[in-house]
């Protein structure tokens, strides 16, 4: 079967497996999926069900053992690293559960990057516009070491927005905040999201995060077990 018209990321047959000892340990096996353009998906299992392993080869940044995937029509299992990060770039947005913030920029400066890099003359003006809207409009100048963790995860919901990203992966977003926070990143997340019409892929293990999405995909030992 070839890529959905309307799919922003698809896997087909899609497996991962990884040297262990004097064997192998098979991660993820034979995972059909996709997304289309809108829609936010959960992607919920256990701990070492695979699911970042999952997410890590839907953007490119780790490479399949078989099957192939497909953001936004282009087969990235044909890509060499370079044409996969340009096409990273161009697409996605990502958001870690530890944030992932450059500790040697300030606030401004770790949104502005994506922007630079990709040659946009009005990257502080952008910048500072996406922090105001997460509420961190007051915080620019400030290092990583001096916010809290959920200032640092909406300059990291800053930094991924503010490229204006076809889909938006994030991985267990809320796992090293405490449940009042993350809520409240979490009401940020589907609000920029559905402002900007992101397709949005979550990883989670938390069944309430998953019920505010328009679909579950399961994971259980390395396989899709209901969608």
């Amino acid at each position: 079967m070839g890529v959905q018209d309307d799919a922003i990321v698809q896997t087909r047959g899609l497996g991962k497996v990884v040297p262990s000892g004097e064997g192998s340990l098979t991660i993820l096996e034979d995972i059909d999926f996709s997304a289309r353009a809108g829609e936010a998906v959960a992607i919920l299992g256990a701990s070492g069900s695979g699911k970042s392993t999952l997410l890590g080869l839907m953007a490119g940044l780790d490479v399949p053992t078989s099957g192939r995937v497909w953001l936004d029509g282009t087969d990235i299992t044909e890509l060499d690293e370079d044409g996969r990060a340009r096409l990273r770039a161009r697409l996605l947005g990502f958001v870690f559960q530890s944030f992932q913030l450059l500790p040697a920029f300030t606030a401004l400066e770790n949104v502005m990057l994506p922007l630079e890099l990709a040659g946009a003359d009005d990257a502080e003006a952008q910048a500072r516009q996406m922090l105001d809207r997460v509420g961190l409009g007051a915080r620019l100048g400030h290092y990583p070491k001096h916010l809290s963790g959920g200032e640092q995860q909406r300059v990291a919901l800053a930094r991924a927005f503010v490229m204006q990203p076809r889909l938006l992966l994030a991985d267990e977003p809320t796992g090293n905040l405490d449940a009042a926070t993350g809520g409240e990143v979490i009401d940020l997340m589907f609000e920029l999201n559905a402002a900007a019409g992101t397709t949005l892929v979550l990883v989670t293990h938390d069944e309430n995060l998953a019920r505010r999405c328009s679909r579950h995909a399961r994971l259980a030992a390395g396989r899709i077990v209901s969608d």
